[in-house]
């Protein structure tokens, strides 16, 4: 199974905008960041306000944003929005099921259990998960003033 070309890089638009939370991300931005074209990223920023992940704002100063915090947005959610076909052979879609092995075949049972095993682990993990945690304050260690060297 492979992840569209546009869902790899809705998932970046996401995860950028999650590791730069303290701001707006343009697009341009995006684009350069990531180098996929400004047309392609626009429609997927539209997608994603579309669906309320994203706050966008027009004019000088806009930009994007997430609207809501990256542990409420499931991995899984993002991925069905995103993809258009999990049929991952012909059997998986009786309209156009043509495959004479289908009544005794069990392989359609095996793949759709990798299937659930595949959304289950993305369920399971959300936007906060793929991007590092804001880098926390080291403490220095105090000073050695005044202790004696020997």
């Amino acid at each position: 199974m492979r992840l569209a070309d546009y869902t790899d890089y809705t998932l970046r638009v996401l995860m950028y905008c999650a590791a730069h939370r303290e701001r707006r991300v343009t697009i341009n931005e995006l684009a350069e960041q990531h180098q996929v074209s400004r047309n392609h990223l626009t429609k997927i920023v539209t997608d994603l306000a579309g669906q309320g992940v994203l706050v966008t704002t027009r004019g000088r100063g806009g930009g994007l944003r997430l609207r809501q915090d990256p542990a409420r947005i499931r991995i899984g959610d993002v991925v069905r929005a995103a993809e258009t076909d999990f049929r991952l052979v012909e059997c998986f879609d009786p309209t156009t099921n043509a495959c004479t092995l289908s009544p005794s075949c069990r392989l359609k049972r095996v793949l759709d259990s990798a299937l659930s095993a595949y959304f289950k682990e993305l369920d399971g993990r959300t936007l906060a998960d793929l991007v590092p945690a804001a880098a926390q304050p080291v403490a220095l260690p105090r000073s050695r003033r005044g202790v004696a060297r020997g």
